[in-house]
């Protein structure tokens, strides 16, 4: 999906500038990339929010007009404030629709896997976005992976996903995405009940041991009584 934003130039360049663009509703931003100059702009606040809230999120094909001029654009980064999240800063890469651009897209997990949890595992979520080389027509809103026929130990990695046609990853395809594994409650719960186990066995020894005390201090005892009244 396509997005058109109008871009503003000959913004004033510095913090105290962008801190007045922000005042007034506006991002700072910059356009580079495919060889030409960079330029520096300001887009305005809601029609950019409007642009990152489609399915493609970060990942949106951004049709920036500026002084006239259209660029095909892809936001390469996107700075926002420490404190207050607000998105600060804009950086609108030029991209062409025949040539391969490096994004990442965001893997979701879907489906419920059942024989884990009935071993009382649980299943984690251990890569969250894959790098990919693609087009920019070709980029996918995401990456899905079923997890429902997973089992105790299964793990799914890089080389098991299934990239749509046109898309491909440099990532090491042993890398794990999600792991199905004995949950940290269970094996807390495992270790407090062999903790157990071990106290009640040490107290059973400690009782045995007393009781064969008691027994040969009896029959000092006995002896001593016989010897004196002999």
């Amino acid at each position: 999906m396509d997005v058109t934003l109008t871009a503003e130039t000959g913004r004033a360049l510095g913090s105290r500038s962008s801190r007045r663009l922000l005042r007034d509703g506006k991002v700072p931003a910059v356009v580079y990339g495919l060889d030409q100059d960079t330029v520096s702009v300001a887009v305005e606040w809601p029609n950019l929010r409007a642009a990152l809230t489609t399915d493609a999120g970060l990942n949106a094909l951004i049709t920036l007009e500026v002084d006239g001029h259209e660029d095909l654009t892809i936001i390469k980064d996107l700075q926002r404030d420490p404190v207050r999240r607000d998105v600060v800063h804009v950086d609108f890469l030029r991209v062409s629709r025949d040539v391969e651009i490096e994004v990442e897209v965001p893997i979701v997990l879907e489906g419920h896997a059942e024989k884990v949890e009935r071993e009382d595992g649980t299943v984690a979520h251990l890569l969250f976005t894959l790098s990919v080389y693609a087009k920019p027509g070709s980029i996918p809103n995401e990456l899905t992976v079923d997890v429902s026929n997973m089992e105790l130990n299964d793990a799914i990695r890089v080389g098991d996903l299934t990239l749509p046609v046109g898309v491909r990853t440099e990532v090491d395809e042993e890398e794990v995405v999600v792991s199905a594994q004995v949950s940290r409650a269970t094996i807390e719960a495992i270790e407090d009940e062999e903790a157990a186990e071990e106290g009640e066995e040490g107290e059973a020894a400690e009782g045995g041991a007393e009781a064969s005390a008691d027994s040969g201090d009896g029959g000092d005892d006995a002896g001593g009584d016989a010897s004196d009244e002999g």
